[in-house]
């Protein structure tokens, strides 16, 4: 496997990564998110697109990106890397790998990011099969097993693994095999999860697999990339819908120029993403970091119910990536008043995304740690005013848990 860079290719400050400035607050959203200093640094040499050294970095990323989704797949899989957000890349493959004659796309959707996914299907003009569950419920393997004995139009199936409007991890696994008995192909949507759980694509059946750079690998937005089987991607020239966004293009010039992209490609953000991960692998990789993840969002939870905040989601549904709580029953919270507080002590939470609850989401993934949601639980608890309406700090008793 190559490595990355070349000799000098670190980034060393005159004093240090002390000279990089403090960031004013921690971002606890499920991306962009706080990211090490050395990530940071890593952004501050410039990179041509062309040059040979360039080009063999991005080739070392597409081969890592590779062993992290199919440990040992290489002659299997391939990595794609596509300018822009993660919608992006899902957008990128939706149109190349779906043909333009004879395919169909089923989407399980049960949150923003699944519904997003069939409105990508919808403006390429795909012919489109919806499996909507609640949005507090998993999305449903066995529904899809009778939709795909009822439909045999269907050609490919798309899931969300980590629904981040609830942060509701999807049963995979199962949705997967439920394809796979039809003889489906199985597009994951993994945008907010890989990198921070253990996940191998040929164990678990999955064809296509979507994520981005500023995620669970911890880099800086700009790119996303795709994993796919190589003998998939190898038969969709012509399918693409969009220039821009051809999935096969793009892969067919990375394969034959050496990592080359078809246009400019976000230079710094693919070496800030070389180091992120590095230092993945540093931390011992996805199941160490999904170890660590699991710790802070038990944190979390554990210091926020005791202040009164009930998480939307089951125990056994949430994800460590994101945990969406439910607004306290007080008509004196206000949400946007709060998060200016909290804001103001050092932390930047997510609004709710959901239509039927009013909540609000608190992410764990980033350079974040448990000592972290111990200091924002303590910021919360400083922060009174979710009381109800004409309480005030006095009238609130010492055994409180606001106190």
């Amino acid at each position: 496997m190559m490595r990355a860079g070349n000799p000098g290719d670190a980034v060393r400050l005159p004093g240090g990564e002390a000279d990089l400035p403090e960031a004013p607050y921690l971002l606890l959203t499920p991306g962009p998110l706080t990211t090490t200093k050395t990530v940071k640094a890593s952004m501050l040499r410039d990179w041509c697109t062309w040059d040979r050294d360039y080009n063999g970095l991005v080739q070392s990323v597409r081969e890592r990106l590779v062993e992290l989704a199919a440990p040992g797949g290489a002659r299997e899989f391939t990595a794609v890397l596509m300018q822009g957000s993660g919608t992006f890349a899902v957008e990128s493959a939706v149109g190349t790998f779906l043909p333009r004659e004879g395919g169909k796309l089923a989407v399980l959707c049960n949150g923003a990011y699944g519904e997003r996914i069939a409105r990508i299907a919808e403006v390429l003009g795909i012919e489109l099969a919806l499996l909507r569950s609640e949005e507090t419920e998993p999305a449903d393997a066995e529904a899809l097993a009778r939709l795909l004995e009822a439909d045999p139009a269907i050609t490919h199936v798309a899931a969300v693994h980590c629904e981040t409007t609830t942060g509701m991890l999807n049963p995979v696994r199962d949705i997967a095999a439920a394809a796979k008995r039809y003889g489906r192909t199985v597009i994951i949507d993994a945008m907010s999860s890989f990198g921070g759980i253990p996940l191998d694509m040929r164990e678990l059946g999955i064809d296509v697999l979507v994520s981005s750079s500023n995620k669970c690998i911890q880099g800086v937005p700009g790119f996303g990339f795709v994993i796919a089987r190589r003998g998939l991607l190898a038969g969709c020239r012509g399918h693409a819908r969009s220039h821009a966004l051809d999935l096969f293009d793009q892969w067919e010039t990375m394969e034959r120029h050496g990592g080359k992209w078809r246009f400019t490609s976000p230079t710094h953000v693919v070496r800030a993403f070389d180091q992120a991960l590095q230092e993945l692998e540093a931390e011992g990789g996805p199941a160490a970091r999904h170890a660590r993840y699991l710790e802070s969002h038990r944190t979390l939870v554990d210091g926020m119910e005791a202040l009164g905040f009930l998480p939307l989601l089951p125990e056994a549904l949430r994800s460590p990536f994101i945990t969406t709580f439910r607004y306290p029953a007080s008509d004196g919270f206000d949400f946007d008043e709060w998060y200016l507080r909290l804001k103001a002590a050092g932390f930047v939470i997510y609004p709710g995304k959901l239509s039927s609850a009013d909540t609000f989401r608190i992410g764990t993934i980033g350079e974040v740690y448990p000592e972290d949601m111990r200091r924002l639980t303590e910021a919360v608890k400083r922060s009174r005013f979710w009381l109800e309406a004409g309480a005030s700090e006095e009238d609130v008793p010492e055994h409180s848990p606001v106190r």
